[in-house]
């Protein structure tokens, strides 16, 4: 672990260095008027009113919209829905070229559009009207909060050479609430979704580590200095946070690494809707309210940061036992340690053996590790208590479940008597195989329960009336607006997408017989069109063309996303990346034989790191980088 620490001071240094030269967070003229509207949904309306825009020239806002503060949100969308219509009206009709005789409101508006606008442009935006809810007060109450974790968040940061004035980053994620939650499962402060998340910390049914402020902050800084390292600026870097990684570097591919404006203003990945859109510019925005707070809320005093003890657990112990042993009640425990799960307080797990445990020198009057010391031998525990069920949250899979508590999906059917489609439902409770079998009277009610999710499909989520803020400050996250592609895969790089020519590159774990199942073809089709000998293996990095007539593009790239993800969140349930490891290359390396048996790393985990590696080709002298890991046991203790 020394080694590696050194080699994140010196990655640290190497960022530094690298930005030095440049503005970091460049912000070409083009995208001011895009920042002076966040800086105004940021600063000027409470999240008891909103605006009126165009979703594309943020520079046109056709008027506020007041809510009140006792408005449903059906009451507010109808509000909404009329001044739409009216707007609408008034577009069409400029559209058509009328320019005379204008009645007041129809001047208004044109008036609002540059002197040269087209009827073209015009009648284009006519479905792009847009309601954003304000955000004054939430930003207001995410400033004094930030006041808790700002140290701490700027330390991370700093140590892995990402620019400390990323901690404005959160105030666009979450407002600065650790309880925030999205409708895709992304959670804390950062909001991290599970599949990024497991990535760098610890995301189970014991512990979520995203719901920690200072835990989640350490793997933030890890994120952002992955994503700067393979994006090359932070503007991309910040936009990836959001969008994903593998969207990102086609946008760049598209129109240039640096050419933001382009990019923001005209790429059209499937997925690069409104939020991703404007995360840079939001995030520019949110960063300069921080930097100027006196300008815009006078007087704001943060909240200060909490002096804290910290001393981890010597072994396996009950949460009553814990809380007995430091003099406290299990809800200030709780409340000072948000990562530890309902599976804890219930009292179906223990704490972890080696969890550093949080809590406030006010709380303590004996220092933590002395209390922790009089844990008697009967509440210090050698193993965790075994998992008896599973209750399912959104976005869970049999065959994720089997996976995470290291089962199959045949015992889990057969202790629950499932169906045949082997559908679960969010809140249902799987039994486990340390349950034993379920009684004969419970089962009749088991399989009744089984209504939404396949083994193969997600359970479903709430549904996204409207768009909101990026980052979901009003309470719907950013990710919740993005498609199925991107926010299953957020730090993944590879080019999971078909091309205009109907080929895709090979990315590991995939085969033709993936592929001819994701297109429900017949193998040889693949091989004759791609001129492939029988029993000749894919490689990857190559090119295929792909025959789409018994499928179609969406399908395609759904099942083959669906397939790494799976891969992947099975892969992060028991590891996270603890780091990073640079290796030059030597005559006679290969780079499957240094993965595998050197680094043990996965291949594919390998090209996530060095997307650019050519696999078949790579020259001594390459530096690569391979990730370290750590199993998630270790981090027990």
């Amino acid at each position: 672990m020394t080694s590696n620490r050194c080699f994140l001071a010196l990655f640290a240094t190497l960022l530094s260095l690298s930005v030095s030269a440049e503005e970091t967070f460049p912000q070409p003229p083009e995208l001011q008027r895009d920042v002076d509207f966040w800086v105004s949904i940021f600063t000027e309306y409470s999240t008891t009113e909103g605006v009126l825009h165009d979703n594309r020239n943020l520079g046109v806002v056709y008027g506020r919209v007041a809510a009140g503060a006792n408005m449903s949100r059906r009451q507010r969308n109808r509000v909404v829905a009329k001044q739409r219509e009216g707007l609408q009206t008034v577009l069409r009709a400029l559209a058509s070229g009328k320019r005379d005789g204008l009645s007041q409101e129809e001047a208004r508006v044109l008036a609002l559009w540059p002197a040269d606008v087209s009827n073209a442009e015009l009648a284009a935006a006519v479905k792009r009207i847009r309601y954003q809810q304000g955000l004054r007060d939430r930003f207001e109450q995410g400033l004094k909060r930030a006041g808790r974790w700002r140290d701490h968040i700027v330390a991370e940061l700093e140590e892995l050479g990402v620019p400390a004035d990323l901690a404005a980053l959160p105030h666009v994620e979450s407002s600065y609430n650790p309880s925030a939650r999205s409708h895709v499962g992304a959670s804390g402060i950062w909001q991290f979704t599970r599949s990024t998340g497991r990535r760098f910390m610890r995301v189970d049914h014991v512990l979520d580590e995203r719901n920690d402020p200072f835990a989640a902050s350490r793997a933030a800084a890890e994120l952002l200095a992955y994503n700067y390292s393979l994006a090359g600026n932070w503007p991309m870097a910040i936009t990836a946070y959001n969008h994903g990684l593998g969207g990102a570097r086609r946008a760049m591919s598209q129109y240039g690494d640096t050419n933001y404006v382009d990019i923001l203003r005209k790429y059209d990945g499937r997925t690069f809707g409104f939020a991703s859109r404007n995360f840079y510019v939001a995030f520019l925005a949110a960063r300069h309210v921080d930097q100027n707070v006196e300008q815009y809320f006078p007087g704001l005093v943060p909240d200060s940061p909490v002096p804290y003890q910290t001393a981890r657990l010597p072994a396996y112990t009950a949460a009553a036992d814990v809380s007995k042993a430091l003099g406290i009640s299990e809800r200030q425990l709780a409340t000072h340690n948000p990562a530890v799960q309902a599976t804890v307080w219930e009292g179906s797990k223990h704490l972890p053996k080696g969890y550093t445990i949080r809590l406030p020198d006010s709380l303590l009057s004996t220092p933590m590790p002395a209390l922790l010391d009089a844990l008697t031998a009967e509440q210090r525990h050698s193993e965790q208590l075994p998992d008896l069920f599973h209750t399912v949250r959104s976005g869970d899979t049999l065959s994720q479940i089997a996976t995470t508590y290291k089962t199959r999906v045949s015992t889990l059917v057969a202790l629950n008597s499932l169906s045949s489609s082997h559908r679960i439902r969010a809140g249902q409770q799987i039994r486990l195989p340390a349950a034993g079998p379920a009684p004969e009277t419970t089962r009749a009610t088991a399989v009744e329960a089984e209504v939404l999710a396949s083994v193969n499909e997600p359970v479903a989520t709430d549904a996204i009336i409207e768009e909101v803020t990026p980052g979901g400050m009003s309470g719907d996250i950013t990710a919740a607006l993005l498609g199925t592609i991107q926010t299953a895969l957020l730090s993944d790089p590879s080019d999971y997408t078909v091309a205009d020519d109907t080929s895709i590159e090979v990315q590991p774990l995939e085969t033709l017989g993936h592929y001819a199942d994701w297109l429900g073809i017949k193998t040889q089709r693949l091989r004759d069109i791609n001129g492939l000998a029988f029993r000749t293996p894919v490689e990857v990095g190559r090119r295929l063309k792909l025959d789409l007539g018994s499928s179609d593009v969406a399908t395609f790239e759904q099942r083959r996303i669906s397939y790494h993800r799976e891969q992947q969140d099975g892969f992060f349930r028991q590891h996270v990346i603890s780091g990073v490891q640079e290796h030059t290359i030597r005559e006679g390396e290969s780079i499957w034989i240094l993965s595998l048996r050197r680094y043990g790393v996965p291949v594919w985990l390998f090209r996530q790191y060095n997307p650019d590696v050519d696999l078949q080709k790579v020259r001594p002298g390459t530096s690569v980088r391979f990730p370290v890991l750590t199993d998630v046991e270790t981090t027990e203790g």
